[in-house]
């Protein structure tokens, strides 16, 4: 479709791009060392252990986000649930990704190694609902119904600051809670309040759905700024409303960021799902598919480039909006089904906006760095990323080398790197 587009700029495509250097961006880190010995004594605190009973059928709720060592942590709380006597099942908790269908769903999960072989356990998916409560405001609240007809509810999830908007209580438990479990049905009518009331809508359907249906505990996952495991947490229903705004504050400082002060041109060699509710993180890039930017801390930003998409997102773009430009290749990739299906759910249809769409990763540069103001090919501040999980080691251009000189949070890594492209404009710099 845009492949035979011939787009013209002053100049041409043939610009010097400043080389790119490796660089470490320092942060401060915390890590689980032994997933297993940290699960079991989460679940032998008296609190956790008394939820469970012997013969209980309990419904593990795991998301479709991209949790680092979630195979692991899930298959150890498989193993606990079963150790206290529970006979456990997995249900998917991911509100309308996946498609919005079970099939979808179960692939979003096998994709992360979440299969009975491998966690120890059956799969039960559906879209099927059960209407579990009310708000105040008439908003109907939907329940998994093979979570809500068991006689547990454990929802593993990670603690993080939201890609949409701020508050008390961001993602999280009471979010996979109250969307997550809500499936297609329950996200439609939580989304349609929007973005700017999910801060109190979300404590406020959370504490009731605890209430009304089978909740028995969360294992909550921090991760630290190398996308590892910081923390895990078991915690019992009861203590989730007053538990789970402390923990996003710790996410909060856990999480990675730009060491920059200001960006010219932002390249991201891959966005998807599985990254980011929103493809790439908006507390890193501070730009949001929902067009709220309040609370969102991040150097200013001219021209955002993405260049791929994960394999793992199965072609949901959502977020890709949030971009600038794309090239063909990242076009042709996008399943709409998907990408429109996730975005039709949240409203917030400017994450399914497609980007200015290029021929190569060459005329895809040029045009970033030619439509950003006031600089010039030889003054003009490049970073280069893999994704937003992965900020400790990264790529900067020559022209920040003044900039960083006697920072101690910022290490230069390794000699600088040209840009270069293939008679077809394809990058061939090998920077990840």
């Amino acid at each position: 479709m845009f492949e035979h587009i011939q787009v013209k700029v002053e100049g041409g495509f043939d610009i010097p791009f400043p080389r790119m250097i490796p660089v470490e961006q320092k942060f401060a880190i915390t890590k689980v060392d032994d997933i297993s010995e940290t699960v079991h004594d989460e679940f032998l605190k008296n609190e956790v252990q008394v939820k469970i009973r012997p013969g209980m059928k309990v419904a593990v709720a795991v998301g479709s986000r991209g949790i680092n060592n979630l195979q692991e942590i899930v298959t150890h709380v498989v193993k606990e649930i079963k150790r206290l006597g529970g006979e456990p099942f997995i249900v998917p908790a991911m509100g309308s990704h996946g498609g919005a269908t079970a099939e979808g769903q179960i692939q979003v999960l096998a994709d992360y190694g979440i299969v009975e072989q491998h966690v120890g356990c059956p799969i039960r998916a559906s879209m099927e609902t059960v209407l579990a409560g009310q708000l105040p405001n008439g908003i109907p609240l939907y329940f998994d119904k093979h979570a809500y007809e068991s006689d547990a509810v454990v929802v593993v999830c990670r603690v993080k600051p939201h890609t949409d908007f701020k508050g008390e209580i961001e993602s999280g438990i009471q979010k996979m809670i109250v969307i997550g479990l809500g499936k297609h049905k329950g996200a439609t009518f939580i989304h349609s309040l929007g973005f700017d009331q999910f801060h109190s809508v979300i404590p406020e359907a959370g504490k009731l759905l605890i209430e009304k249906t089978n909740v028995a505990l969360a294992v909550a996952v921090i991760e630290n700024a190398r996308d590892e495991t910081a923390e895990i947490v078991a915690v019992p229903s009861e203590a989730i409303c007053e538990v789970e705004p402390g923990l996003l504050v710790k996410a909060k400082a856990a999480m990675p960021k730009f060491l920059l002060d200001e960006i010219d041109v932002l390249v991201l060699e891959e966005i998807g799902k599985n990254i980011s509710g929103s493809g790439m993180d908006p507390n890193i890039v501070g730009r949001t598919g929902s067009g709220l930017t309040e609370g969102f801390q991040a150097p200013p930003i001219q021209k955002m480039v993405v260049r791929d998409l994960t394999e793992k997102t199965h072609g949901n773009a959502a977020g890709i909006g949030i971009a600038d430009i794309i090239t063909t290749k990242v076009f042709n990739k996008i399943d709409f089904g998907y990408t429109y299906a996730n975005c039709i759910t949240s409203t917030a249809l400017l994450g399914a906006k497609i980007p200015v769409v290029l021929r190569s990763d060459k005329e895809a540069l040029a045009v970033a760095v030619k439509t950003c103001n006031r600089i010039t090919p030889a003054t003009v501040k490049i970073v280069w990323i893999k994704n937003t999980l992965e900020m400790e080691h990264i790529y900067i251009s020559e022209t920040y080398l003044d900039l960083i000189k006697g920072r101690d949070d910022i290490a230069i890594t390794g000699d600088p790197v040209p840009i270069e492209f293939d008679s077809e404009g394809n990058l061939t710099t090998a920077l990840f």
